[in-house]
């Protein structure tokens, strides 16, 4: 989904349909089944990640799938359970990708499998038994259609030790762009769901439900499954929503601008990594809009008409080069949760956070209005405003973390892929 910028947004899972549609069923192919195996062991997974918010527009991770492994780019997506590749079985549609289409190995899933069962709400039939069909469509109306596959992950434990779990992915063969389309090999489920690689790989043993990530404002930064990669004494945590269950949320929020209550509460929030820019309600965007250009008026900056790089873009008397430049402009932010009858935990976005400098020396708010793009009840936290913070989703203790950190330096252990 797009509104006059780059942006990723896999967060919102709208579907997965087995039958329902007569183009879907036109769409699927029919495969053999051959069996695979996997190993055992505890410890955790680091994974370098690539790219920026700004101007690449997403961030991505390395998978090694296959026998011999294979390396593809995935997006890393906590707002969806189901990794899934670009499957030349043969493709009737693909996009472009960095990589060769992925080849699988038909060892098929069967339509009674459990992790089947988990992708499909109420009662889900096969047309055939020996198969499970998927379609999964995102809220800028992309899609993949394909099967369940088993194959098996190279995957190197921080321990030193590797190993090749099996693992479930979908071998996408019909994908349909959406504006947010970038061209990646597919993607990285990381929700909550069974069908998620965390979920996984915990299931056989191998690491804690944990999963977080690290974004470096200047690029790159990695990915981490399992819970021996940070210090638990200096990370501040919230409860996962009891009510909302189905991404990682937090619950509602309040915003907070230069240290002050703004009034913009009630706000249902969900931390998604598919998401490059952060998202509010009209409301509560507009009203964030409002205290940002007040606090601009008598200020040698003004709006950049001629810069479209995102909706709103301001200058000064000459270009901005870093954020530093612009530091006495604007305020920093923050969301503010309930994590408790009177506690309260206070999730910090500096400047860095909600602003960028865009290649014509504008700074540009990095908050977007998400009713927009079709997000008539959530507000994302994306990508930007976590940026220089180790984000922790730990779905044993139902938590959510944060805290600051250099996401340029990888905890220091052997080579980390998966």
């Amino acid at each position: 989904m797009k509104t006059g910028v780059i942006l990723l947004l896999g967060f919102l899972l709208l579907a997965f349909n087995v039958s329902t549609s007569s183009a879907s069923d036109d769409r699927r192919q029919k495969w053999w089944k051959w069996p695979s195996a996997g190993n055992s062991i505890c410890s955790s997974v680091v994974l370098p990640l690539y790219g920026n918010v700004y101007p690449q527009g997403f961030y991505y991770a390395q998978i090694n799938i296959g026998h011999p492994p294979r390396p593809y780019f995935v997006d890393p997506d906590t707002g969806s359970d189901l990794t899934w590749l670009q499957c030349d079985a043969p493709c009737v549609h693909c996009t472009q990708a960095p990589h060769p289409y992925y080849r699988p190995n038909n060892d098929l899933v069967p339509c009674k499998d459990p992790l089947c069962a988990s992708l499909h709400s109420g009662d889900h039939r096969c047309d055939d038994p020996g198969q499970c069909d998927y379609e999964v469509e995102y809220a800028d109306g992309g899609s993949s259609l394909g099967v369940l596959i088993n194959d098996v992950s190279l995957v190197n434990l921080t321990t030193g030790v590797r190993i090749t779990p099996r693992i479930t992915i979908g071998c996408g063969y019909d994908q349909i762009p959406g504006p947010s389309y970038q061209p990646l090999d597919g993607v990285l489920g990381l929700g909550k769901g069974k069908t998620g690689i965390v979920s996984q790989l915990h299931s056989q043993g191998l690491i804690r439900n944990v999963v977080g990530h690290c974004f470096s404002s200047r690029g790159g930064g990695f990915l981490f499954f399992g819970d021996d990669v940070y210090d638990p004494s200096r990370v501040v945590s919230t409860p996962m929503s009891r009510d909302y269950r189905k991404h990682y949320s937090p619950g509602y929020g309040e915003v907070i601008y230069g240290g002050k209550p703004t009034g913009l509460k009630n706000l249902l929030v969900i931390f998604d990594s598919g998401s490059s820019y952060t998202y509010l309600s009209s409301q509560a965007y507009e009203g964030l809009l409002y205290l940002v250009t007040k606090e601009l008026r008598g200020k040698p900056v003004r709006e950049a008409e001629d810069d479209k790089t995102l909706p709103f873009c301001w200058k000064g008397r000459r270009p901005f080069r870093s954020i530093r430049d612009v530091s006495k402009y604007f305020k920093p932010l923050a969301l503010r949760f309930s994590s408790g009858w009177r506690s309260k935990t206070q999730f910090e976005i500096p400047l860095e956070g909600y602003l960028l400098i865009s290649s014509k020396g504008s700074v540009c708010l990095g908050v977007l209005n998400g009713t927009e793009v079709g997000l008539q009840n959530f507000n994302i936290i994306g990508d930007i405003s976590m940026q220089d913070k180790m984000v922790i989703y730990d779905n044993e203790k139902q938590t959510i973390g944060w805290t600051p950190a250099n996401c340029d330096r990888p905890p220091q252990f052997d080579t980390l892929s998966i």
